[in-house]
């Protein structure tokens, strides 16, 4: 699978934060994350795995893209910290 580029992959993080975030699942999403942070890649695997069934919800390519991040812890590190800095203004962005 390709490796997804430093601002896609930072986009994606910033997009998967905000969702959860809009929903009020900030905390359920982090601890599932930090209780499953070893299986990210048999999670990226299995979304694989789906993508017949999940492309018919959305396009292949984001879940291929989400896939590619799921593959490395550091990433799903860069996530759990996005969402435990919470809401940001969108001029707030590093």
């Amino acid at each position: 699978m390709s490796a997804l580029s430093e601002q896609r992959r930072d986009e994606l993080i910033d997009k998967l934060a905000q969702a959860v975030l809009r929903h009020g699942m900030q905390t359920p999403a982090v601890w599932f994350l930090e209780m499953h942070k070893p299986l990210g890649f048999i999670g990226a695997q299995a979304l694989l795995f789906l993508e017949p069934v999940l492309g018919a919800f959305s396009g292949d390519a984001a879940i291929h893209e989400v896939a590619a991040l799921l593959e490395e812890r550091e990433n799903v590190e860069r996530l759990l910290a996005r969402l435990e800095r919470g809401q940001e203004p969108p001029s707030a962005k590093p």
